[in-house]
């Protein structure tokens, strides 16, 4: 059975520089994928191109099957993606705002309200409901966003910094709710916070200069003692790669 997302030697490239290069990997159902690498390494162009808001310079990106160029509206029915920032509109309140993009993706009536309902289950949004989206703090921002894209929910989940703004405890509660839906989808967490991959990921890919220079679980990177900080360092620095890096490699 093929994987639930596919990447095969996507490129983008702005003029003369290469953003992301030749990067190709999968991620099958009930994997949780922690996408690494320092600012500007290509992580939210990656993303960005999987989700299809940006198209590649060569390569393809596949959701359950579909090309995200050639089969958009298929490739985004079985995506949930939380973009850099979580964009809303300020002005609309969290349930008028979920609604909408509820009614986008295709429901209507009671089965709308259910969806909606979950979605702010799910996140704990039900105490702001009622609040403009612009009155929230960038914590609960980020939950209106999480919300938006467990609506449907979809098969892939493709989450760029998702627990971005949140307190300890809120942490603590979307890692929890990606643990427990990791067995039904594939997950794609694009994240700074090493912890988390620590935390939640089965599998850990670090990208420095547009290309992956590892794929593997955090268990084996953490191998011989050193912290997966250490060997982020190592791998994005330029400086010698442990060895069980490279063995992962």
């Amino acid at each position: 059975m093929a994987a639930l997302i596919e990447i095969d030697h996507l490129t983008k490239r702005f003029g003369a520089f290469t953003a992301v290069d030749d990067v190709s990997f999968t991620v099958d159902r009930g994997e949780v994928l922690g996408f690494l690498g320092p600012n500007g390494a290509g992580k939210s162009t990656t993303m960005r191109m999987l989700a299809g808001f940006m198209p590649p310079t060569t390569g393809t990106a596949r959701i359950c099957g579909a090309d995200v160029v050639a089969r958009p509206v298929a490739a985004k029915r079985n995506l949930g993606f939380l973009p850099e920032g979580a964009p809303t509109y300020p002005e609309m309140t969290v349930t008028g705002f979920l609604a909408f993009a509820a009614r986008i993706r295709g429901y209507r009536g009671s089965e709308l309200d259910d969806r909606v309902a979950g979605a702010m289950h799910l996140t704990q949004l039900e105490g702001v409901r009622l609040q403009p989206i612009e009155t929230l703090s960038k914590g609960f921002k980020r939950r209106v966003g999480l919300a938006q894209a467990l609506l449907h929910d979809p098969p892939v989940l493709v989450l760029d910094e998702p627990t971005d703004g949140l307190d300890p405890n809120q942490k603590h509660e979307v890692r929890e709710l990606i643990r427990r839906m990791a067995p039904q989808k594939a997950i794609v967490i694009s994240t700074h916070i090493l912890e988390e991959v620590g935390a939640v990921c089965s599998r850990a890919i670090i990208i420095a200069r547009g290309r992956v220079v590892v794929d593997a679980p955090p268990s084996v990177l953490e191998r011989e003692g050193r912290s997966l900080e250490d060997v982020f360092r190592s791998l994005t620095l330029g400086e010698p790669a442990p060895a069980a890096a490279k063995e992962a490699a």
